[in-house]
């Protein structure tokens, strides 16, 4: 009994590891539309919102639209997620020490440590290798880092789509620090193009988290082999780093610069990458779900009464019967057919 209530209860745990989480798909795409909306409203409809502002004003406008993708999925993730929901103040958390972790160690990190601003455009190999190798791993690891150690070994962390939740959580407060950074820089932001580069960092940055945050998920529930969650870190940096090389050449190389080919281009690469995630998780679930219910079906009693039964070729007996009562000496057997026939 004590064997099968074990098996029990793990069948529920892999079945709740292996929960598909349809309100995180919804709310992601959403979000996708939400961040599409955003930018039309400030380039077709509200164009001039920010031409009478100048210094600290657009400055504080610039920062306000600088938390609107984040804001939008927390959002819509909130909604969407609200009948199978992962604790809000968690999630939350996870974005705000992403922004803390990375506001405090970005800058210092690229600038000061590997002075990227002086080498890093000075060629096209070297954009390439350091954007991956440098600016993508390190921004990464904040992203692995902020979920590492805030919420991995939590007891609420117990599915594996979690890893994508917080994982993308984090990326969205790192994508808000560069967005911080570039209204700072630029003393505000031209709300028409700026708002189209705030929604491409949003959508990049929590798209290779997305892809991290699933290797984060799959080595928190399976046994993976040691390389495993290195081999995704790298795979999300590089991904990472290709992305922002070829968007920033392609800029500087065109004499009339489309930052809506930059959007386009960004939404596609979300899309499909998100996507391919989606459905590793929902296989990784589904394979999960199959050998659970395997296992549990072979811890399960076997109850058939008509089930095949062993005799013992020694006394005739089936182990655990007791045996047939045997008549008495001197008494024959009315079934053995040796009987006398009684005569009158």
């Amino acid at each position: 009994m004590q064997t099968l209530q074990a098996g029990n209860d793990e069948l529920s745990r892999l079945e709740r590891v292996a929960h598909n989480r349809t309100g995180l798909w919804a709310s992601i795409a959403f979000e996708l539309f939400g961040l599409l909306l955003f930018v039309a409203i400030f380039n077709f409809l509200l164009p001039n919102l920010g031409d009478n502002l100048a210094g600290v004003g657009l400055i504080l406008l610039g920062l306000i639209f600088s938390l609107v993708p984040a804001a939008l999925w927390l959002i819509f993730f909130y909604r969407m997620d609200r009948l199978e929901p992962e604790p809000k103040r968690m999630v939350f958390n996870v974005f705000l020490i992403a922004l803390l972790v990375a506001g405090a160690l970005h800058g210092p990190i690229l600038q000061g440590v590997f002075g990227v601003d002086r080498w890093l455009y000075s060629s096209w190999w070297a954009h390439l290798f350091g954007g991956i190798l440098v600016v993508a791993v390190v921004e990464q690891f904040m992203i692995y880092g902020t979920v590492r150690f805030s919420v991995f070994d939590h007891p609420e962390f117990d599915e594996r789509v979690d890893g994508v939740i917080y994982a993308v959580a984090a990326g969205l407060g790192l994508a808000t620090v560069l967005n911080f950074s570039y209204v700072l820089a630029h003393g505000g932001v031209d709300l028409d193009i700026g708002s189209i580069r705030m929604v491409v960092n949003a959508l990049a940055y929590a798209s290779f988290a997305g892809i991290l945050g699933y290797f984060i998920g799959q080595s928190r529930f399976e046994k993976v082999p040691f390389y495993y969650l290195p081999m995704g870190f790298t795979l999300a940096a590089a991904l990472h780093g290709l992305f922002f090389f070829l968007l920033e050449r392609s800029a500087g190389n065109s004499l009339h610069y489309n930052p809506w080919g930059d959007l386009i281009f960004a939404a596609i690469v979300a899309g499909v990458t998100l996507a391919v995630v989606f459905w590793l998780v929902a296989r990784a679930n589904e394979e999960t779900l199959r050998l659970a219910h395997m296992s549990a079906q072979a811890h399960t009693p076997d109850t058939n009464p008509n089930a095949a039964q062993t005799v013992d070729p020694n006394t005739g007996i089936v182990p655990g019967t007791a045996p047939s009562p045997q008549p008495a000496a001197g008494v024959d057997d009315p079934d053995d057919g040796t009987s006398e026939e009684v005569t009158q």
